[in-house]
């Protein structure tokens, strides 16, 4: 029996649904953890559960409250996911009070409550026993995740799962450091014989082989990312997440038909989360390019707008709306959406983060505070320099907006200098 075998057979089985019951598992999370949430979704679907996770099951005329209420009360058991992201805690807290009431009254209903940072939970929440997933934000895994699969049966972690998630544990652990090591180096070599793991850790979540279709993406290895990515479809057919990455890809190595083929299946099937709506706002405004037509450059920005509505916590949409204004030359709107960044991301480096500072970089762009930008896009250069294709997006995006925000010559070569080694990449 191979350790992939070993582990199927210790993770809990997909138990029989009584006849008024249509799903084993009840997803309740917002939206802003709708990442982690997908990661955690494709190990249960690979498992054979049936899963309600609200964007693939309702319809987009359903009356959103009845509806999960109705979708709660049809399923077997439930996953509560907090976090200090979670802005809405009322609703988390709603959603509580049903799957208590619902343990108390149906019998054999279970729930587990998971948290996503270190943070205290709620008062509300810290009545019940949790899982405390903080140190593994790329998705669920190891022992915490065949925790939660037992959890949701109400029984305890056998001694041989055990044993087998923490092997599980310490092999992703190290592979999560191998991943990150390759990318902040360049390495993209090492991330293409990462992808080709086989083992245990590598079979049983997808969240390593989604770091490394996004580390090649980071290196501005498109083709790499989409051949990972095809290996990574036939590992996990149900998975969402290398959907989102597949479309990405296709949108960074110029092919943006293809790419908006994919995202317009996801968005048409329900996707609504920022990352999806943000890859998507991407490859209209590359039809934009393509085409020079406004409507393009319009729809761009009204949906990078619409998923900073639906998350505002959410900095990348955020700042891209903004910057989309600025193009369509509605400077007063791309002033009040960058303020609202600000408020968001603030005026300082953000350590090891690059996007985090390119974001504050862009802010200051588009409040025509230009040396400070200036400086700011040189710390996020610094942070991820082996990222070029990270950097060939930020240097595109900022000479647009450049052409529009009209700095100085001495201001705008002070920016161009700072992405001058594109010129030989």
């Amino acid at each position: 029996m191979t350790t992939l075998d070993q582990w199927l057979e210790l993770a809990p089985k997909p138990w029989e649904l009584k006849p008024e019951q249509k799903w084993h598992v009840f997803l309740s999370y917002r939206s802003v953890n709708r990442p982690w949430v997908i990661q955690l979704y494709d190990v249960l679907r690979h498992l054979g559960f049936e899963v309600f996770l609200d964007q693939y099951v309702l319809a987009a005329s359903s009356h959103l409250v009845a509806s999960l209420e109705e979708g709660l009360e049809k399923s077997a058991s439930g996953v509560l996911v907090w976090s200090t992201a979670a802005e809405d805690s009322k609703w988390c807290q709603k959603e509580y009070l049903t799957m208590e009431a619902l343990t108390e009254e149906a019998g054999g209903f279970n729930y587990v409550v998971t948290k996503l940072d270190k943070v205290d939970l709620p008062l509300f929440a810290r009545q019940r026993l949790y899982l405390d997933f903080s140190d593994f934000r790329e998705g669920p895994r190891g022992s915490g995740l065949l925790k939660l699969l037992y959890g949701l049966q109400g029984e305890p972690l056998p001694s041989a799962a055990v044993n087998l998630a923490a092997e599980v544990d310490e092999e992703v652990n190290r592979s999560l450091v191998e991943i990150r090591g390759a990318i902040d180096n360049g390495n993209k070599n090492k991330l293409l014989a990462l992808a080709d793991s086989d083992s245990l850790a590598w079979n049983t979540t997808p969240v390593l082989a989604c770091q490394i279709a996004e580390g090649l993406i980071k290196l501005n290895c498109g083709a790499e990312a989409l051949s990972a990515i095809a290996g990574l479809e036939q590992r996990f057919p149900k998975a969402i997440r290398p959907a989102q990455l597949k479309g990405l890809a296709l949108a960074r190595t110029g092919d943006r038909e293809a790419a908006q083929d994919v995202l317009d299946n996801l968005v048409a099937a329900g996707e609504q989360d920022p990352e999806t709506l943000g890859i998507y706002a991407r490859t209209w405004m590359d039809r934009y390019a393509e085409s020079g037509n406004n409507l393009h450059l319009r729809k761009s920005r009204d949906l990078y707008l619409k998923a900073f509505e639906g998350t505002p916590s959410d900095y990348y949409t955020g700042i891209n709306a903004a910057s989309k204004s600025v193009l369509l030359g509605e400077l007063d709107t791309a002033a009040q959406i960058a303020d609202r960044v600000e408020a968001i991301v603030g005026k300082e480096k953000h350590e090891d983060d690059y996007w985090g500072t390119a974001t504050v970089a862009e802010v200051q762009l588009i409040k025509r505070n230009f040396d400070e930008a200036a400086s700011l896009y040189q710390e996020a250069l610094v942070i991820a320099s082996e990222e070029i294709g990270s950097h060939q997006s930020t240097w595109q995006q900022t000479q647009r907006l450049m052409e529009k925000l009209e700095p100085s010559p001495a201001e705008r070569e002070k920016i161009a200098t700072t992405f001058a080694h594109l010129e030989t990449t």
